[in-house]
């Protein structure tokens, strides 16, 4: 008889286990992906609808479409020059200090902002200066955000947390757009900045209680143009990544210029106006929710081969415009394309997360950036001489056809289409021979049926 059991002729006490009400929270949601997730919907219902303000502070200053364009060019151009260094400096620093101090350059940025446009006539040159330090605080913040948020998720889930935490983005961005056209529409651009610049604050207090001891210390040594080499072959050594990102270099480029250039045009000279295209942009913010929502319970055993797959409906979008089509249909088209591009964001995440070493995280993620976002301004500046040497027509159709044979092109990447999904992460260098995993290591839920 163990001691335990008691001694004769006594009663024995029935052990006592705590009481644990319903967890709120599945396992996979741990503190720092809460705290990731909760500051990501601050900063996005502020930053949405701070855009659409600054926009008609321009326009209140006296300013026309061209001095929108300068704004938002002024944005743009740091966050492409800066985004590499940023990498190199989220890898080497705590990545939290560096969110922190980038939420803090846009509080001060748009408060700035804020306070020019309510006090006073703000001159171009000024806003000019106050969007470039929005965009430099963006480039540092991005990849030191995806490397903190690739690695607070591990286990055969990551793939479903990855998919809530993009419908929660988007779903905030959404609301905040909303919000702010209000907001706009009753106290004025000056206080929707404002708000900005205090939600980029409350973002900052989240962020900084981020836990990164998890994170293994970086060993000695190198320097900043040294950490870019690093990551540069690490980038350059995985053929599915650079062949990827190499195709949304270009497939960003057009479909967005293609969006924000040719759609507006088009929705006021064919579909009436304003309202039906703000209408058929809903319906891709609706989609990319819904294909958040799927991408929660399905989880594709080839990732990028089911994400790629999913990339050709991007054609879609300026094909429906060069018809044209009616509202509702190119609604639909819409509606379709959001939720395919969160298929392929989800997959594109997961790959990322359980392919890249730890340490590499941040300035693997530069690269991306880089990619995805380099050649927008030049390909917006491309829109009016294409449409002047071609027709709109024809450079719609021409967008449509870059993106189908892009994609199929990235098709023919072996591991493209052989990455399998895995539990556990690797940390292979660029070096090695074999980069997709062995069938052996699949994890087996996967069988059952993105990039940034």
């Amino acid at each position: 008889m163990s001691a335990s059991a008691g001694a004769p002729g006594r009663r024995t006490r029935p052990s006592r286990r705590p009481f644990r009400g319903p967890s709120r929270r599945p396992a996979w949601a741990g503190r720092n992906y809460t705290l990731l997730t909760a500051a990501a919907i601050v900063t996005n219902l502020g930053s949405q609808g701070a855009l659409i303000a600054a926009a008609f502070a321009v326009l209140q200053a006296g300013g026309d479409g061209g001095d929108v364009g300068l704004v938002a060019a002024a944005r743009t151009v740091p966050l492409v020059l800066f985004l590499l260094v940023g990498g190199a400096l989220a890898d080497r620093l705590p990545r939290h200090r560096v969110m922190v101090a980038a939420n803090a350059l846009n509080c001060v940025s748009q408060g700035a902002f804020a306070l020019l446009v309510l006090v006073g006539e703000p001159q171009l040159w000024q806003m000019m200066v106050l969007a470039a330090l929005g965009g430099t605080g963006h480039a540092f913040f991005s990849p030191a955000s995806e490397g903190m948020l690739l690695s607070s998720v591990s286990g055969e889930q990551a793939g479903r947390a990855f998919a809530l935490y993009r419908m929660a983005m988007h779903g905030a961005g959404m609301g905040g757009a909303a919000l702010g056209g209000a907001l706009i529409a009753v106290f004025g651009p000056g206080w929707v900045l404002a708000v900005d610049s205090v939600a980029f604050l409350v973002a900052a207090s989240f962020r900084a209680f981020l836990d990164v001891s998890h994170i293994p210390a970086r060993k000695p040594g190198g320097g900043m143009i040294s950490d870019l080499r690093e990551g540069w072959r690490e980038f350059v050594g995985r053929s599915w990544l650079w062949s990827i990102v190499v195709q949304f270099a270009v497939v960003n480029a057009v479909v967005i210029a293609a969006e924000s250039v040719y759609g507006p045009l088009v929705a006021e000279e064919e579909l009436g106006g304003a309202g039906p295209w703000g209408l058929a942009l809903a319906a891709f913010g609706a989609g990319t929710v819904v294909g958040a929502l799927v991408m929660m319970r399905w989880r594709p055993r080839r990732l990028l081969l089911a994400g790629t797959l999913c990339v050709f409906p991007l054609a879609l979008p300026s094909a429906a415009l060069a018809v044209p089509l009616p509202v509702l249909p190119l609604a639909a088209v819409l509606f379709l394309t959001g939720a395919s591009v969160e298929v392929f964001g989800v997959s594109w995440m997961t790959a990322l997360h359980q392919e890249i070493p730890e340490d590499m995280l941040s300035r693997v993620s530069a690269y991306d950036w880089l990619g995805s976002v380099g050649m927008v301004p030049v390909a917006a500046a491309l829109t009016g001489p294409a449409e002047q040497a071609f027709g709109r027509d024809a450079a719609l159709w021409g967008c449509s056809a870059l993106v189908v044979v892009l994609t199929a092109a990235v098709l023919t990447v072996p591991d493209v289409r052989h990455l399998s999904r895995r539990t556990t992460k690797v940390a292979t260098s660029p070096a090695s021979p074999s980069l997709s995993p062995s069938p052996s290591s699949t994890d087996a839920e996967g069988t059952v049926g993105r990039a940034g």
